[in-house]
């Protein structure tokens, strides 16, 4: 085969100069890792980990968040987050759809800082647009495990599109994007800010807007599948890496020091959480197991390639500890968190993890690693000199982050509510996914009801006949008797 041949030219319009193979293959891994936390790794955990009844609804709503997400992004959604500026919080909306702009050598154009130049990757513009509207998906994904079980589904076809334009771009641009708060120089590596807490206070939000699910629900709704839960916790996890790992845009060093800071603060903090279950209630908890993981990833989050490991360590003790207080002892004295129904308690994995996160970055970030990933010269973690100022700048960050998702969230739904309810009516809510879209997650029947013959009748399998299965009489007597939540079929 000729050196010079094919695809391995010297010289191929595929190749241009500035393009680093290495960094845009990694980048491309790292979307994608991110994609699979998606789909299907929240789909799998939202449909195991709610009630049978709401197993369907609950993943649609997680596809559906990715699906729409995607459009929006590469039609206004990533040059409103990442473009020219528009405002101070806020960049110009335009397409990214065009051979032209998606082949050229990304850039960040606002992001340019004193002497600092704008950040542009060595990988084309289309590899970046892939990989943040990953992180676009997921935020919307992660919304949507405040309010499952209740919402109805068409309030959130409209609700998604809107909170990525009107909300998410705008925390987006401010942060990452070459906002205020970029260069002022709050601290946020990789979306502790930017996609979780607002995920987490959006989603509260949203859910008090929209209402609780039935009482019945609120009082029993334990996981339809375990074991299925755990395996999409297991993809989120793994997923993390290209979470935290894509990060700085290119295949560094602090793209390593990212991936294993991030697997520790995960470990550390379900740990922490699991031996806090053991404690208070005489054994763990594999659903309080995986929230202890998630919050070790999302406290970890704002500050994964700018903390040094030992420091991982001590961040993912808080986030196993921290977010559980606020979970099982804050929860039951506050009569707002009492009130609102957070399903799957977004507000305390998400947004209370990441502010905790964003806060100990403050503290914790070093100077060096800082200088690798951060624009502003001089940021450096209160341990290491910078005093209480650089905390000052994450909270005062975080408080734009929080209003801004209740005010755009609020305002959102409350324009969605004058067309369509925002919540299912009760005689839909008590069916579940069959009232919302004629489907049902198993060809079984159960979650607590009694046997009815007239809806569970299972005399005639297939039809009937010679090729038909019938059920035993005494079996039949039996069942009807015992209220069983089965049913046993003799060939």
């Amino acid at each position: 085969m000729a050196a010079s041949g094919g695809a391995y030219a010297a010289q191929l319009p595929a190749v241009p100069e500035w393009l680093n193979k290495g960094d845009n293959a990694w980048q491309l891994t790292a979307a994608t890792l991110v994609g699979i936390q998606s789909m299907p790794g929240l789909v799998v955990l939202y449909g195991s980990i709610v009630k049978k009844k709401w197993a369907v609804n609950s993943a649609f709503m997680a596809l559906y968040a990715y699906a729409s997400s995607l459009l929006v992004w590469v039609l206004v959604g990533f040059r409103m987050a990442f473009g020219e500026r528009l405002l101070p919080f806020w960049g110009k909306a335009g397409v990214a759809l065009s051979q032209d702009y998606l082949v050229r050598r990304a850039a960040l154009s606002a992001t340019a800082h004193g002497a600092t130049p704008r950040t542009e990757p060595f990988y084309p513009e289309a590899t970046l647009v892939l990989f943040q509207f990953e992180f676009a998906a997921i935020t919307l994904v992660l919304l949507a495990g405040s309010v499952l079980g209740r919402m109805n589904i068409k309030a959130w076809m409209a609700f998604t599109p809107l909170w990525l334009l009107f909300s998410y771009t705008v925390g987006a641009f401010s942060l990452w994007g070459g906002g205020f708060l970029y260069h002022w120089g709050v601290i946020d590596y990789s979306g502790g800010y930017v996609i979780h807490l607002s995920s987490g206070v959006a989603g509260f939000t949203a859910a008090y807007w929209v209402g609780p699910r039935l009482k019945s629900d609120r009082e029993r709704f334990s996981p339809n599948n375990i074991l299925l839960m755990i395996a999409g916790g297991g993809l989120l996890w793994m997923g993390w890496a290209g979470f935290n790992g894509g990060a700085p845009y290119a295949a560094n060093i602090a793209a390593s020091v990212a991936v294993l800071n991030t697997n520790v603060s995960a470990a550390t903090s379900l740990l922490t959480w699991t031996c806090l279950d053991v404690i208070f209630f005489g054994k763990p908890s594999v659903i309080g197991a995986v929230q202890g993981m998630m919050t070790g990833l999302v406290c970890i989050t704002p500050g994964a390639g700018l903390v040094q490991t030992w420091a991982a360590v001590i961040m993912g003790v808080f986030a196993g500890s921290v977010p559980w207080f606020t979970m099982m002892i804050l929860h039951k004295k506050s009569a707002l968190l009492m009130r609102v129904d957070d399903t799957l308690a977004v507000f305390h994995t998400h947004a209370v993890a990441g502010l905790l996160g964003g806060v100990l970055t403050g503290l914790l970030a070093t100077p060096g690693l800082l200088e690798i990933e951060s624009p502003v010269p001089g940021l450096r973690g209160a341990f290491y000199g910078g005093g209480i100022r650089q905390v000052g700048k994450q909270l005062a960050g975080a408080a734009f982050v929080v209003a801004w998702n209740v005010v755009v969230t609020s305002l959102i739904l409350l324009a969605i509510g004058l067309v369509v309810p925002l919540r299912m009516p009760d005689e839909q809510l008590m069916i579940g996914d069959d009232a919302a879209h004629g489907e049902e997650a198993y060809a079984l029947w159960g979650d607590g009801e009694k046997f009815d013959a007239t809806r569970h009748d299972a005399s005639r399998v297939g039809g009937g006949g010679a090729g038909g299965m019938e059920r035993d009489g005494s079996v039949e007597q039996r069942l009807s008797g015992m209220g069983a939540r089965g049913v046993t079929i003799q060939l």
